[in-house]
């Protein structure tokens, strides 16, 4: 299992198209429901500031989002929306209540 954070800072005139991107990224794992992955995606009350947090619970752990065609595009052209580009951190649980599953 692995628990991962991403964090990161669009630009003011990019924050909508992120966002959108996003949705277009949840409307799909709603729809295929992947197995082997917790996902949450929040902003910052700027409006420009973005963290994604997962919880990747396959045996290999392999990420069942890279075979998403939102999240592919979602991931495209990161780097031009991005005023702070994002960093990946590696997380340990300590706790959890009803946020990352048993």
């Amino acid at each position: 299992m692995r628990r991962v954070m991403v964090r990161y800072k669009v630009k003011a005139d990019k924050a909508a198209e992120n966002r959108q991107l996003i949705e277009k990224v949840f409307e799909e794992l709603q729809a295929a429901a992947p197995a082997g992955i917790r996902y949450a995606s929040l902003v910052g009350e700027d409006g420009v500031s973005f963290v994604h947090i997962a919880s990747i619970e396959t045996t290999d752990s392999s990420n069942p989002m890279g075979n998403l065609k939102a999240f592919q595009a979602f991931q495209k052209d990161i780097e031009e929306r991005c005023e702070i580009q994002p960093e990946v951190t590696d997380l340990e649980e300590v706790g959890s209540f009803g946020l990352l599953g048993a």
